[in-house]
């Protein structure tokens, strides 16, 4: 409890009763005081200031008549008790009336809970009044306190058997009833018990009571002749979570890593025995521990509408999968679950849940939640996300050596199908990954760096995976694609010089480093350069994502010429024109081009996430009503789409580094104004911007830099290499 002050009753009582009747006299005094001072015509500010008194008083005696209704309730519910001592007995009365409020209705609500456990659908139907309480410290910590780690477990036990019960005698609308109530009791449940088990927040309830959480859940429970495990029953509750807030590294470390360990425990004998020959020849079913409404049959009925089956999934879960659901709210969560490895293992939790387990999951085919707990868990740009991701992309290239081969025409095969099937509902999330650590690829392809354990072969069968995902192809290629746009960002603008260099972002060693002609001045010699070696660097990663994406469409048997409609939208809407957030305006034509989008803000969303920000382009660009390439239309492959972006993605470049300023405009259809300057991109037809991307090829000289990018990005010798690939020249497909 917080602090409490000791009351007497019914001393308390004549406490609140006498100052409500010394307000009320003061009132009338001052009221007296004020006639009189006034028909005598003399100052009043003494009858003011004794109202001013009898105001404050009154706001006491109105606070002491609430505590007073307070303490009688909490002493007819027998929420506190009284303490004896030497001066008399006394009441605890929390402090703040919040509190007392809080421990009130908290105390009320668990017992609620501990009856609607015991089958009373009244007390079931009640705690829904309760519902909004959850984030009050005080309710949160009298709830559980009175629910116990016991009752905990217990609820959600006693509602799957009640709903079971109803299914037994065919009561349909009691089945409905308690489905609809159950789940808001459980979601009411984890949103209290993640406030209540994490250290950091006030509604912390101690360590102790996540060791009794751990106790109970180990344990075997019993209801008629059905027979479970508490954390059958708690993985009830943590499926039911939405997130807010999520739960903490601290309940992943103790409970978290208890349910995997445990369930290896329990089913390590069965697993091992499903790999055998003789389970094998049954069909090596890998059968998780089944959360106790899987166990009894009962479907969705106690899981939120928003989590229902989908295509090739059960209709059950599991106390591991719930567990991922629980987890995936919190990066620091899932990095708890997942970067740790058990006493006496000798492979981590995440290498053990994509090996050992995986065909658990696969059992299900319940993929989300542990989807969506990789994606959270490796995505963030902190050491060990990164740490995650390279180790997620080893396993996974690991299990994809064997998975694909070299066709009789030299291109990739997929040799093994039952390995590439196991594993294609990790292709997504591990795309995220490896988008995430983008930066990384070209470090492995250009220097030869490793990443984690990954090295460049490695990189290439996990890029097998990931690029077969349609989502995960988008995801990889919009991160390549700012990867570009942030190296050719680090190319400085033109008149680049001691004297300008600071304010344009620049040092002016940064100057000696650009300036190859040592003239002082960075010119457009200097530029053209850098921006070649960029756009060769560049290309190369470009490269290994589209040739691998080819490459594994052929495996499938697909149409490896069709562009990706993902890819045309990215085209279309010209994501790669726009400067990266926080660019420097350096060119005089580049303000024109990029028109209100600057002044709009754009510019200002340095670190934002990219999604969000091409999002904010397309948007933009909709608004429009037409999209500024009309040669999206028809693009015939990802290849050529890429190029298309390459090219947009120059054009800007120069634009916005000065290298067409001087350039004359008049007369072009992509000007406006006096004297002229190209239009704002969201301004141009199709037509003019067309037109606009020819001139720079002929006037600006992007020629060349487009035919490097190809030159480089249709050499896929690479990626055949690393494939173990020999592909006959004539059937190239247009290298």
């Amino acid at each position: 409890m917080t602090d409490f002050t000791g009351v007497k009753q019914p001393e308390f009582d004549t406490m609140a009763s006498k100052h409500t009747e010394a307000a009320q006299q003061l009132e009338e005094l001052a009221q007296s005081l004020h006639r009189e001072l006034q028909s005598a015509g003399l100052d009043t500010s003494p009858a003011a200031r004794l109202r001013q008194l009898a105001g404050r008083i009154t706001t006491q005696a109105e606070d002491l008549r609430r505590r007073q209704k307070l303490v009688h309730e909490l002493q007819r519910q027998k929420v506190t008790f009284g303490t004896s001592t030497p001066a008399g007995s006394f009441l605890e009365m929390p402090d703040s009336l919040e509190a007392a409020k809080g421990l009130l209705d908290g105390t009320l609500a668990g017992r609620a809970a501990l009856q609607a456990a015991d089958g009373d659908a009244k007390a079931l139907a009640e705690l829904e009044r309760y519902a909004s309480r959850t984030g009050d410290a005080e309710f949160v910590k009298a709830f559980l306190g009175a629910l116990g780690a016991q009752g905990v477990t217990r609820l959600p036990g006693s509602l799957a058997m009640q709903l079971r019960d109803a299914r037994v005698h065919g009561d349909p609308d009691r089945m409905a009833r308690i489905s609809s109530e159950g789940k808001k009791a459980l979601r009411m449940l984890s949103a209290a018990l993640a406030r209540g088990t994490d250290p950091r927040n006030p509604a912390y309830v101690g360590d102790g009571f996540l060791k009794e959480l751990v106790t109970e859940g180990r344990a075997e429970h019993k209801s008629g002749d059905t027979k479970y495990s508490g954390y059958q029953a708690q993985a009830l509750i943590w499926r039911a979570h939405d997130g807010k807030p999520p739960f903490s590294k601290e309940f992943m470390e103790v409970i978290g890593r208890d349910v995997i360990v445990y369930e290896y425990e329990q089913r390590k004998d069965e697993w091992a025995a499903s790999k055998d020959a003789l389970g094998r020849s049954f069909g090596g079913i890998q059968l998780p521990i089944l959360d106790l409404a899987g166990a009894l049959g009962l479907g969705t009925m106690l899981r939120p509408e928003s989590q229902a089956s989908g295509p090739g999934m059960k209709n059950q879960s599991s106390v591991v999968e719930n567990l991922f659901h629980a987890a995936k709210s919190s990066r620091e969560s899932s990095h708890a679950l997942l970067n740790h490895t058990p006493a006496g293992w000798k492979e981590s939790v995440l290498d053990y849940l994509l090996t050992t387990r995986w065909g658990a999951s696969r059992y299900l085919g319940d993929y989300k939640p542990i989807s969506d707990m990789l994606v959270t868990a490796t995505t963030g740009q902190d050491a060990t996300s990164k740490a995650l991701a390279a180790e997620a992309t080893k396993i996974l290239a690991d299990e994809m050596r064997g998975a694909f081969g070299k066709a009789d025409s030299g291109n990739l095969e997929i040799k093994n199908r039952e390995t590439f099937d196991r594993y294609a509902p990790l292709s997504y999330p591990l795309s995220r990954a490896i988008a995430a650590n983008i930066d990384q690829l070209s470090r492995l392809l250009l220097n030869h760096e490793t990443f984690g354990r990954v090295a460049a072969k490695d990189m290439s069968y996990a890029l097998a995976l990931a690029t077969s995902n349609d989502a995960g192809f988008e995801v990889l290629i919009r991160a390549q694609t700012e990867h570009m746009r942030a190296a050719l960002e680090t190319v400085p603008p033109v008149g680049l010089n001691a004297s300008n260099a600071e304010q344009l972002g620049f040092t002016k060693a940064d100057v000696k480093k650009f300036d190859f002609d040592e003239d002082g001045r960075v010119d457009k010699a200097d530029i053209m350069q850098f921006l070649t070696d960029r756009t060769v660097a560049e290309a190369q990663p470009f490269n290994h994502i589209v040739e691998i994406r080819r490459q594994v469409l052929i495996a499938q048997g697909l149409d490896d010429k069709k562009a990706d409609e993902a890819l045309k939208s990215m085209v279309r809407d010209a994501i790669g024109l726009f400067p990266v957030p926080g660019a420097r305006q350096a060119g005089e034509l580049a303000a024109g081009a990029f028109g209100d989008l600057v002044s709009k803000g754009y510019d200002k969303l340095a670190g934002a996430a990219y999604d969000e920000l091409a999002n904010q382009v397309a948007q933009q660009m909709s608004e429009h009503k037409r999209g500024l390439d009309e040669t999206h239309q028809t693009l015939a492959d990802n290849r050529l789409a890429v190029e298309r972006l390459a090219e947009q993605m120059l054009a800007t470049a120069m634009l916005n580094k000065g290298l067409l300023d001087r350039f004359d405009v008049q007369g072009q259809a992509f000007a406006t104004g006096t004297p002229p300057v190209i239009k704002p991109f969201a301004k141009m037809t199709s037509q003019e911007y067309s037109q606009l991307l020819a001139w720079t090829r002929v006037t600006g000289g992007s020629d060349d830099l487009l035919d490097r990018f190809k030159s480089t990005f249709r050499r896929t010798s690479e990626v055949d290499d690393y494939l173990g690939l020999q592909i006959p020249s004539a059937s190239g497909g247009g290298r």
